[in-house]
């Protein structure tokens, strides 16, 4: 698999036989369409490929995210939605029987998913339970969280649905699933296994369930979405509508780094061109260039907008720093200007 960014002649749709793609910021933003998200994913249907939406949300149920993805114009069955609910019970499969008592720290979503998978719920670290499933439910408490610190405390395996620590409501950046762990961590001392992203289990898992041969993972955050593509061995198509610019992408690290770069979904119905090396150190990505001197990024090409030329320019900007880089040369960020942004 490339460390770079990569080329394709054909639009996505035609290569890939699988998306996994990420809800907020993604699909939708809050409780808002992403323009052109429902057209193009249905034109994505159309075309032949198959959709799975993967979400850190362990709190819903798979039918509850289809109706809500299904009441913004994208069609969805309860069978095409991987939860992090989901991926933290399969990981607990691997090691427990079933029928094995395991305290569920969580919502609704993570009690059905638990229970389905053949273990037995309890409510209390007095009933010796032998896993701690601990995922988001914004009724979580003090008394909850003490449970599941006692049974931890007694040997019991932790494991969590994700650890982003922050999620996103419409008044802000709120405490996700990672911080109410970390309170669970700060009073035993053991840290656990997670099953959501960057973890690439649910990915693994819903390439599984379908059959899979070619999949591609969608996703707007580096740290999870991107990461978690990188980790599993699947390229990572990194769409500008949510958290993470095209400047971040030109910054990270190598685990972090997309294969793919485009706009927003509509960029799954495009052929995506490769950047090439040439002379004097420019990278080329059609009419754009790019190559960092003395630590400094230099451009040819618009720098931002949202168009094809805009997103040229990124993505040679993304093959001359991570080339420089990955060859041990410093590149100073602040060289590094905003790229091209999502589609209005």
């Amino acid at each position: 698999m490339s460390a770079g960014l990569i080329g394709c002649e054909v639009p996505l749709v035609e290569r890939y036989d699988l998306a996994l793609v990420d809800l907020d910021g993604v699909a939708y933003r809050g409780h808002e369409p992403i323009d052109g998200a429902s057209d193009s994913l249905g034109a994505a249907r159309t075309a032949g490929m198959r959709l799975v939406f993967v979400t850190n949300n362990a709190s819903r149920e798979p039918e509850e995210v289809a109706a809500q993805l299904s009441g913004l114009d994208i069609p969805t069955s309860p069978d095409e939605v991987m939860t992090a609910a989901q991926a933290c019970a399969q990981l607990l499969t691997t090691r427990l029987s079933a029928g094995d008592p395991v305290l569920v720290v969580g919502g609704a979503g993570l009690l059905t998913a638990v229970r389905e998978a053949g273990f037995t719920v309890v409510a209390s670290a007095d009933d010796r339970p032998v896993a701690v499933a601990q995922g988001f439910a914004p009724e979580i408490g003090w008394e909850r969280l003490a449970e599941a610190a006692y049974a931890v405390q007694r040997g019991a395996w932790h494991v969590a649905s994700n650890l982003d620590l922050s999620l996103p409501t419409a008044r802000g950046y709120a405490p996700g699933n990672g911080s109410l762990v970390r309170a669970v961590v700060a009073a035993t001392g053991v840290e656990p296994a997670s099953a959501g992203k960057p973890s690439p289990t649910m990915y693994r898992l819903a390439v599984e369930r379908h059959g899979a041969r070619r999949p591609l993972v969608v996703g707007d955050r580096l740290d999870t979405d991107l990461a978690g593509a990188r980790g599993g061995g699947f390229d990572g198509l990194h769409v500008l509508t949510g958290v993470n610019s095209a400047r971040d992408s030109v910054l990270a690290p190598p685990h972090l780094r997309p294969h793919l770069l485009g706009a927003d979904l509509r960029s799954l119905l495009v052929a995506h061109p490769e950047p090439e090396p040439g002379a004097e150190g420019w990278w080329t990505c059609r009419e754009a260039a790019a190559r960092v001197v003395d630590g400094r990024l230099e451009l040819r090409g618009a720098v931002t907008g949202t168009d094809e030329p805009a997103l040229d320019v990124a993505r040679a900007a993304c093959a001359a720093a991570w080339a420089a880089v990955d060859a041990g040369d410093a590149l100073d960020a602040a060289s590094v200007p905003e790229l091209a942004s999502a589609s209005a």
